[in-house]
This record gives structure tokens, sequence and C-alpha cells, in this order.
């Protein structure tokens, strides 16, 4: 592999924004090719790669260079994660780099502390080893390290996986089956997707396997009235869509509406003209209120820490401390409040959230029941099973990267009496 000191350079100058910044790393890398637009596929493939290793493997790469500098950093991950050979630095790095090249080769893993070898801060490696042991903690921390695969959910109400996954291969594109959710495929690369005549005929969708079998947990019927009360951009209200096959009524709530913006194209995309975007003003909207008692199953998918999607966010686990969480704790008790409100007698309620500490999920689920003997927990086991869906979760779902494949999930399910 060739690389050129400008890309390094260009490497460094990204990594420098955003170890200085508190805002989310997709963002600000974005931001920065449409500030160098000149940049060709392999100059942002390089960059995006080099910056995103860093931002994953942060301490132990700090460890190995005994240094934060970006530029050092930067080194480092070539190095130590890219694999890219002392030839191949040769023309780019100053001799003392070389030397710290070498150095960064030559550190072992076995001699950092745990917390560093998992690449976590201090406080998550303590949460997760209290919670799992050492030997599990450190599986967890591997499966979140690893970069996430390429998971596709096919719509079908308009395509077979099996004709999806024949028309990809015929484009060149190889891909499989996803293990647990009937309309998911895990591509073998990354392929530019979104220009796929499956992807702009609405056909196909990106979303992570542990997303779309939140909409089989949900299971709505058609012709139901079903609430998505965290839509956010509409992912899980396209699968929800997908299941009711253009019947019935599904209300995409969220308190932001830049984002549920990118709804509309999305479902025209898709053929799906039975959704209705709701923007709340809060846990107390008005409009929400006029649907209480009314909807047939309500989907919250809360706002998290995103601690499960560490494989595609990994800046996540620097920018949210203890303190960040227990004030989520609290946001997230107010909106399955508020949600389980428009849930009618006999219907279901599903709280998730791709989060992996209990605080977030058995916590607020545990609760959320003691409080409302109105609502009877469900097993998930069995409400996938319904849906020819076996996976052994038990009374509650949990997903893992190391054990699942998909990033990290939790859902409760709950059926109003």
């Amino acid at each position: 592999m060739i690389i050129y000191r400008a890309q390094l350079a260009r490497a460094e100058a990204l990594l420098g924004e955003l170890l200085a910044s508190a805002g989310p790393a997709d963002a600000a890398v974005s931001r920065y090719f449409r500030a160098h637009r000149n940049l060709g596929q392999q100059d942002r493939a390089f960059v995006a790669e080099t910056v995103y290793a860093v931002l994953r493997r942060r301490r132990s790469l700090e460890a190995a260079a005994q240094s934060a500098a970006p530029r050092d950093l930067a080194i480092a991950a070539l190095a130590r994660v890219r694999g890219i050979s002392a030839r191949a630095l040769e023309d780019v790095l100053r001799e003392d780099e070389q030397a710290l090249a070498r150095r960064i080769r030559a550190a072992k893993a076995e001699s950092f502390p745990p917390a560093v070898r998992a690449d976590l801060p201090d406080w998550l490696w303590e949460r997760l080893a209290a919670l799992h042991g050492e030997e599990e903690a450190m599986r967890v921390a591997q499966g979140l390290l690893n970069p996430a695969p390429l998971d596709l959910r096919v719509n079908l109400a308009k395509l077979g996986r099996d004709d999806a996954l024949a028309q990809l291969r015929a484009s060149g594109i190889e891909g499989a089956p996803t293990p647990h959710s009937p309309a998911g495929l895990r591509l073998a690369a990354k392929p530019a997707i979104n220009r796929h005549p499956l992807f702009t005929q609405g056909a196909i969708e990106v979303q992570d396997e542990g997303s779309q079998l939140l909409a089989y947990l949900l299971a709505p019927r058609r012709g139901e009235m079903v609430g998505d009360y965290c839509a956010g951009a509409g992912g899980k209200t396209l699968a929800i869509a997908m299941l009711m096959r253009g019947t019935g009524r599904i209300y995409a709530m969220d308190v932001s509406a830049k984002r549920l913006a990118e709804l509309a194209p999305r479902a025209a995309r898709a053929g799906v003209t039975n959704v209705h975007p709701l923007v709340l003003s809060g846990d107390g909207d008005a409009r929400a209120k006029r649907l209480a008692g009314k909807l047939d199953r309500v989907l919250v998918d809360a706002p998290c820490s995103g601690f499960g999607t560490l494989r595609r966010n990994p800046d996540l686990k620097w920018r949210h401390g203890p303190q960040a969480i227990a004030e989520l704790a609290v946001k997230q008790a107010g909106i399955l409040e508020a949600a389980a409100r428009l849930v009618k007698p006999g219907g279901r309620l599903v709280y998730a959230t791709c989060s992996i500490l209990p605080e977030e999920n058995e916590a607020i689920a545990d609760a959320f029941a003691a409080a409302h003997a109105e609502f009877a927990p469900a097993s998930c086991r069995e409400l996938l099973a319904a849906q020819r869906i076996e996976l052994d979760c038990g009374e509650r779902l949990r997903l893992w990267p190391h054990r699942h494949g998909c990033d990290g999930f939790f859902a409760a399910a709950f059926e109003r009496r």
C-alpha cells in the first residue's frame, strides 16, 4: 500500500479536530470531506479508516505511543491497527517518527491494564467487569472494537430476500442472509449501496439486524394503529410499515423535526403511504395526548448512550460519562411513561435501547413494571418465536456484537391488560 505525506497530514488534521471536539465524529468527518471536495475516493478512505482506528483504540494506541498527539496516534494506528509495513512508512515519516513506529510495534498489549487493553474508559470497563466478570467483559469489549458489517433490510413488501440477494450478486455485490432477521442481508464488503438500483427503487434499506428485530418484536398486524414514539429518521418506522403491507396507520413521533423530515423521502422511495409524522413538543404533547389509549402497538426506541453501537460510533465511549448515563435514565423513564399512555387495553408496548448498560435497560423496565400493574411483561423469546425467529433470549431481548454479530440492543415487551 502506497501512503503519501499529504494523506497522513490530512488524517492528522481531522484527528486533531475530532479529539478536541465534544460533537459526533461522523458529523465532523462529513464536514471535513465537504470542505475538501477535491479529495479522491482513496484519500477519503485512508483518512476515514485512520481516524476511526484511533477513535476505536485510542487508549491502547496512546499507551503504545506514550503520546496523545494526533500525528503520533495516526502513526500508531497505521503501524498497530492497519498493519502498514515499516517499508511503506519509510518515505512518509521523519527519522524520529520511524523510531516511534518501531517502538509502537514492539509494545506488548499484555503489559497494559485491562481497561487499556479493552480500549474503554476506566469507569465503563469497571462497570462491565463488575457485571460480567473480566473474561466476558473483555469479550464484550473486543466485540465492540471490531468494525461493523453492512446490514441491509430487504423491503419484503416489494421483493423477496432471495431475489434481492440474487440481484445484488449479479451486480458484483456479495452477501448472505442474516442469521435472525427474515428480512436481513449482511454484505461481505461496504459498497456505495445508496447508488444501487435496489436502493433507489426502495427495495432495500441500510439497517442493522438488531434494529430490524425490534419491528418483529413489535409484530404489528395489518390494519392496526401503531406508534413509533422515538422515530428519528424512520428506519424502524419503515420496517414496521413493511410488516403492515401498507395497511393501517403508523404515527412516527419525535421531538426533532429535522430528523423526522428525513423520513418523507425514505417513505416515498419505499412506496409507504400509511406513515403520519408527528413532531412532539415534549412528553406532554397535546396531539399525542389525543391518541391516548388508542394505539395497538407502541415502540419506544429511547435516546440512550449508544454504547451498543460502538463498532459504528466509537467516539461515544469518550463523550458519555457516568453523569450523562444518569441523566439519560431520567429521560428514558419519562419517555416510556408518556408512550405507555398511548397503548390501548390488549395492546403491546416495546421499550428498547442500543445500550449495554443495565441503568438504561433492565432498571428502566423494572421500575416501569413495578409502577404499572396494568402492563404485564411479555416474553421476547415467545414473541419472536411467533414470528418464526428462533432466538434464545428469554423474557427480554439482549443482543451482543460478539455473540450475535449485530449491534448491542436491549428490549423489554409488555402487554396492556
